[in-house]
């Protein structure tokens, strides 16, 4: 899969959880998804799930907590999916 159709995807999966519709308008992969797009860290655990589910992946905890940006969360689920 391309890096734009996992960034497309991982932009659908974030947007209920965003609280923050202007970031989101202008998202980008050095977005940061709790700062910039009011993800609350509560509900990370669900966007994750989500990205499990979505690219048939598994993503460790350990993992989890290196997902600050989207474009984290895309490298993450490009290097499981590659």
């Amino acid at each position: 899969m391309a890096q734009h159709g996992v960034f497309e995807k991982v932009v659908k999966i974030l947007t209920p959880y965003v609280k923050n519709q202007e970031a989101l308008d202008s998202v980008s992969l050095e977005t940061h998804i709790l700062d910039d797009l009011k993800v609350n860290s509560a509900r990370l655990v669900d966007v994750v799930l989500e990205f499990e589910d979505a690219f048939d992946i598994e993503i460790a905890d350990e993992d989890v907590d290196s997902v600050e940006t989207v474009g984290n969360a895309v490298a993450l689920i490009e290097s499981k999916i590659g």
